[in-house]
């Protein structure tokens, strides 16, 4: 039997939020004493982050889609801040450093872009659900489903496009 599988865990963003989590978890374990604090915020932190895309992923409202993935670009800087007060406490080395913080980086890229195409998917006073924001597709793709699908180009977006004949019909 297949296992089920939820719409967030198709985020490439979810993904590598959970590797970064694994990864944090890896290096707390030998963090203890004076760095206990900091361990514990940064636990925190690390799982803020898929937790909040899984949730604002279910979310309808495309304002509270942005509100979840706000938190979860926040939690992202945040472990990075805490990177920074790890290093110069010498509680992580230069390698654990910079493979977590390019993890993070591409993790506040790929939340700052879904944000901002989540943000611009509306028209009017309407608002549209946007799945698959976090996906690349190649824009022969596009363009051969606009064909395929006969789209007249009204809405200028692959997933919301309105056909000719149906726009004239109303």
């Amino acid at each position: 039997m297949a296992e089920p599988t939820f719409d967030h865990e198709r985020l490439d963003v979810y993904c590598l939020s959970i590797d970064y989590v694994a990864f944090s978890y890896q290096i707390a374990r030998s963090l203890g004493g004076a760095n206990r604090q900091a361990r514990d915020q940064w636990l925190r932190a690390a799982q803020s982050i898929p937790l909040n895309i899984a949730e604002g992923n279910g979310k309808q409202s495309l304002r509270d889609k942005n509100r979840f993935f706000e938190i979860a670009h926040g939690s992202a800087l945040e472990c990075a801040a805490i990177h920074d007060v790890l290093r110069v406490c010498d509680a992580i080395d230069d390698d654990s450093d910079r493979h977590g913080k390019t993890d993070l980086k591409r993790i506040v890229s790929m939340l700052t872009r879904l944000i901002q195409r989540t943000a611009g998917v509306s028209e009017g006073s309407s608002e549209y659900e946007y799945r698959d924001a976090e996906y690349e597709y190649e824009s022969d793709y596009i363009a051969e489903s606009r064909r395929t699908m006969g789209c007249s180009g009204v809405v200028d977006h692959p997933f919301l496009c309105i056909r000719e004949s149906a726009a004239t019909t109303r």
